[in-house]
């Protein structure tokens, strides 16, 4: 089989390559997934680089995401070979992967590759975020990074709860895009001092940020909260760390907590779980959902993919399909 591994930590397109290996045999608690389509997070390019909670064991694949169909079921018969499944793994741009079975979910049928790929990691953590964090209808939510898939998911469940988002990006071309998936307030922080705006627009500031940036940008966006506000912080996408303003945390009350949506999901009996995953892929079989998808590469060119992954002002995932 073909597959994209690292056998030493570094920027990807220095230390990926193509390879080709055995297919892996599975385990009697474990399916052999035929892997269709992968996206590329900003998770799988941390990996690579070292820079993620999870450490590699070199050498590895790359990826965490996918979906596919069973090439060969488990043992007991629960997941047959021939079901369509979304995942999450250590490992995905490969051609086959083992999985156990308890961390396969069957795709909803109307659903296809392409978007059952990218159903877990993003549109889940939005939602989990959301519930997590308390907000009520009619309050300000900020989120950093906001043309981000992630910030696109997070925007268009905010607003069917009735939640104000303000969103920051860097190009102005996406300021019309937010606003069309249903964002009150779009500021592009390149150009607009966000920490003297977004306060001023959202009647004295916002009561929750989703941050994904961390850095200068992180502490800017602490600085939008109002009296008794809080930040979940989930990303580092600058790779800086975010220089935090005591004074802020003492006289205004305010709170940085960290979101991980490994955690979340475990700490979630069984009830909340299916609620949680029916209302998303509800969410992502709406007609009504805007899902964009900017390109989709074969696994062999993965070096365009991750260029295109990497070009300022995407406004859509990039897929690896097989």
């Amino acid at each position: 089989m073909k597959e994209i591994i690292f056998e030493k930590i570094g920027k990807p397109l220095d230390v990926l390559q193509l390879v080709d290996s055995e297919i892996p045999k599975p385990k009697a608690h474990e399916v052999l997934i035929r892997v269709k389509a992968r996206n590329i997070n900003p998770s799988d390019i941390m990996f690579v680089q070292g820079m993620y909670g999870i450490t590699p064991q070199l050498p590895s694949s790359a990826g965490f995401e996918a979906a596919g169909v069973v090439e060969q079921g488990d043992a007991s018969g629960h997941i047959p070979a021939g079901t369509r499944v979304m995942f999450s793994a250590i490992g995905t741009w490969r051609e086959y992967v083992c999985v156990p079975m308890q961390a396969v979910i069957p795709i909803p049928e109307p659903m296809p590759y392409e978007i059952a790929c990218q159903a877990f990691v993003n549109p889940l953590t939005a939602y989990g975020m959301i519930e997590k964090s308390g907000l009520q209808t009619g309050e300000w939510l900020l989120i950093t990074a906001g043309a981000s898939a992630f910030g696109k998911f997070a925007i268009q469940l905010a607003k069917k709860k009735g939640i104000k988002v303000a969103a920051t990006v860097r190009h102005d071309e996406q300021i019309e895009l937010l606003k069309d998936l249903g964002a009150d307030l779009v500021v592009n922080s390149e150009k607009e001092k966000i920490q003297k705006v977004i306060p001023e627009k959202t009647d004295g500031g916002v009561h929750i940020i989703f941050d994904a940036v961390s850095g200068v940008l992180g502490a800017k966006a602490l600085s939008c909260l109002r009296q008794n506000g809080k930040m979940m912080a989930f990303g580092a996408l600058s790779i800086e760390n975010m220089p935090v303003n005591s004074g802020l945390l003492i006289f205004k009350g305010l709170t940085i907590e960290g979101f991980w949506l490994s955690t979340w999901i475990e700490s979630l009996d069984q009830d909340s779980r299916k609620k949680a995953f029916g209302e998303v892929f509800g969410f992502l079989m709406a007609e009504s959902s805007k899902i964009d998808i900017e390109a989709k590469y074969p696994l062999e060119s993965f070096r365009e993919a991750i260029e295109a992954y990497e070009k300022p002002g995407r406004n859509g995932k990039i897929l690896l399909m097989s």
